[in-house]
């Protein structure tokens, strides 16, 4: 799926000519796939993602599994929660939760 970067609000300069890599889509696939495992209402942390992808280094792919449910957020896939709560992707700082879109 090819991304419309001048409408992306989130994504810096940086995260622009970055665009998105096969890691970047794979760890999108796990969170989609981590969800479909769960409860309707259930949750993930980025974490878990992070982990499926690279269970010894999965601490380095904190950030770019943040981007990609920030990316799943915008195309309408999943919600960001924090305290149980849907937060500004864009905005949230601290730990998030991940779900499925209501």
């Amino acid at each position: 799926m090819e991304r419309d970067w001048d409408q992306v609000r989130y994504c810096s300069d940086a995260c622009r000519r970055r665009g998105v890599s096969d890691v970047d889509e794979r760890l999108e696939q796990w969170i989609l796939d981590l969800l479909a495992h769960r409860a309707g209402g259930a949750t993930i942390c980025p974490s878990e993602a992070a982990r499926a992808e690279s269970p010894d280094d999965w601490r380095e792919l904190m950030e770019p599994t943040r981007r990609a449910a920030r990316r799943l957020v915008d195309a309408g896939e999943v919600e960001i929660t924090q305290k149980g709560s849907v937060v500004d992707p864009s905005t949230a700082k601290g730990p998030i939760r991940i779900r499925r879109r209501r």
